[in-house]
């Protein structure tokens, strides 16, 4: 739905031009259609300050509605119900525009009232089924106070005048205001400018034969060039045919000729009666005409989103996939030579699970029942490819819905990336973080991750056992041989115990000098022999300098066998509670826990 530019008006001479050209109209409607004495048959002058409003920003409305109040007031008293009526026919003018604008403005939001079919219902039922009805209850009863007119008779004047003239006027002086006219004439090319103007001539010739040179009644004829232009014209053709319409019938029926005189009656029904043949006449044209404009904005962004997804697709370097909604693949981008070693012809035709691992097929395929069943919604899966060129060995597919113009989805649109270098320095990254840059030992997050996994395997039965390991008066290390010392005793310590494990078992390094081993499928028996022999590898000194000095070193440990029953943290509770009882048993030796 387009939106438009509100026209903001800041000279001090646009609400005197507004007020003149509304007092212009008021008077010519009252001085060529009060017929009874009554209201007038035909009111355009609140059609214009209608559309004042909704091509104007807010902040203009209260010059344009001053201005128009004390022009209606002026056409009121001076042709008019006269001077007693004039001040409260202005409010009740002024009203019923402000009326329909407030409407349009809330719930269309700027937008015009002639671009699509939405806006153009909000403006009839604002004005037919809001505005025109209240107000005419007002109207009506000033018009019964200040004239003979009946009450009943007074309304319906009201009615008729004011929602037909309101039909008819409104969306051709909103198209004049926002310069649709001036547009149309400098972006339409010249071949169908002449086709315009031809159907426009073939139409007024029509309309001047049915109003002054027909010998038969034939209101149908103008309907079929009507919608001609409607179609091959659009909005702005519709519109300049309605006027023209509107200026030759109502010229002819005002001086008594024309189809309309067979109607026995007086003028002022044969005037409402042409108004209802004008507001038909509308409501064929300029709908049809807003909903072909809709549909041909709505080509016109396809083309514009086809150009720029076809540059797209043959230039980028993924893999780009159109995939109907059984999964055969209807287009390939010609990346994918490059990139899976397979011409995008011979794609086509295929299922798109034929270039995705067999093990990976479920995931790809959720992924675009996903898609499918959630229309603007974005679904990535990774999958490995079953044909790859080069070292491709990863790949994301990224898929979205296509839809047609309900809404529907009608297959897939999904892009390929090749990810193996994204993942390769991933699974880098994480061995990095998985390692204690000092020791080589586990990190503590990983250590503990391999804990949790021992931990689910205890559970179903499995015999492990966890131990601490602190080593003992490390700090007297750090303090005489500074933290290069120690540091270098901390490599070594590990160095000498990983010879011992075996290659289930892990150690890893959980914070300054505290260690922690897992050993898998061991009993606390043969935990504690280990722990034996990793104090014996330990006997041999330990360099902590390039100057040949050496120390030994050893460790307090507190051993647990894991429970499956329990949880990680009360295992390594257990375990630092043995291991604090070993520290205050003179250190340098192993304790169980409870």
């Amino acid at each position: 739905m387009p939106r438009f530019t509100l026209r903001n008006p800041q000279s001090l001479a646009a609400p005197v031009v507004t007020g003149c050209v509304y007092f212009a109209a008021a008077t010519l409607s009252v001085s060529v259609s009060r017929f009874e004495g009554g209201l007038a048959f035909i009111w355009g002058a609140n059609a214009f300050l209608m559309a004042e409003l909704l091509t104007s920003r807010i902040s203009y409305w209260p010059r344009a509605m001053l201005a128009c109040f004390l022009a209606s007031m002026a056409a009121t008293a001076l042709f008019g119900l006269g001077p007693a009526a004039a001040l409260p026919m202005a409010f009740i003018n002024v009203s019923e525009a402000l009326i329909v604008a407030i409407i349009c403005r809330h719930f269309l939001s700027n937008r015009t009232v002639t671009g699509s079919m939405h806006p153009l219902i909000v403006f009839i039922l604002a004005l037919c089924g809001v505005a025109d009805i209240v107000t005419g209850f007002a109207a009506a009863a000033v018009a019964t106070l200040t004239t003979p007119a009946s009450y009943g008779a007074s309304w319906l004047h009201w009615y008729t005048g004011h929602a037909l003239g309101g039909l008819i006027c409104t969306p051709v002086l909103i198209l004049l205001l926002q310069g649709e006219f001036g547009r149309w004439l400098r972006a339409t090319p010249r071949p169908m400018k002449i086709e315009a103007v031809a159907l426009l001539a073939l139409f007024t010739l029509t309309t001047v034969h049915v109003f002054y040179w027909a010998r038969y009644p034939m209101l149908f004829a103008p309907l079929l060039p009507l919608v001609l232009i409607a179609f091959r014209v659009g909005h702005i053709g519709a519109a300049a045919s309605i006027v023209i319409l509107a200026l030759i019938g109502g010229v002819a029926t005002l001086s008594g000729t024309g189809p309309l005189m067979i109607i026995d009656g007086s003028m002022g029904e044969r005037v409402q009666a042409f108004q209802f043949y004008l507001a038909l006449s509308f409501l064929l044209s300029l709908p049809v005409a807003a909903e072909l404009n809709g549909r041909r904005r709505l080509f016109q962004m396809l083309q514009e989103s086809e150009s720029r997804y076809r540059a797209i697709a043959e230039h980028s370097g993924d893999v780009v996939l159109n995939i109907s909604m059984e999964g055969v693949i209807e287009y390939a981008s010609p990346s994918a030579q490059e990139q899976i070693g397979c011409a995008p012809g011979l794609l086509v035709g295929q299922s798109a699970t034929d270039l995705v691992d067999p093990q990976d097929r479920d995931a790809v395929l959720a992924a675009h029942r996903q898609a499918l069943a959630r229309p603007g919604t974005v679904h990535q899966v990774e999958f490995r490819p079953l044909l790859a060129a080069g070292d491709l060995d990863c790949c994301e597919m990224v898929s979205r819905a296509v839809v047609d113009d309900r809404g529907q989805a009608v297959g897939l649109v999904s892009m390929i990336r090749d990810i193996s270098k994204h993942k390769a320095r991933q699974r880098a990254l994480q061995q990095v973080a998985a390692r204690d840059a000092l020791t080589g030992a586990d990190s503590r997050r990983a250590f503990l991750d391999k804990l949790d996994a021992e931990m689910a395997r205890a559970a179903q039965g499995a015999r492990s056992c966890l131990l601490l390991i602190d080593l003992d008066h490390f700090k007297a290390v750090n303090d005489r041989y500074g933290h290069s010392g120690g540091d270098r005793v901390l490599t070594g310590f590990v160095q000498r115990l990983l010879p011992e494990l075996r290659g289930l078992d892990s150690i890893g390094r959980l914070g300054g000098e505290e260690f922690a081993i897992l050993l898998v499928d061991c009993d606390s028996h043969s935990a504690s022999q280990l722990c034996d022999r990793l104090r014996a590898r330990l006997a041999a000194p330990i360099d902590v300098n390039d100057r040949g000095e050496a120390i030994s070193v050893t460790f307090s440990a507190g051993l647990v066998a894991l429970d499956g029953g329990s949880t990680r943290s009360a295992m390594l509770e257990a375990a630092d509670q043995a291991l604090y009882e070993a520290k205050h048993s003179g250190r340098n030796c192993l304790r169980l826990a409870a």
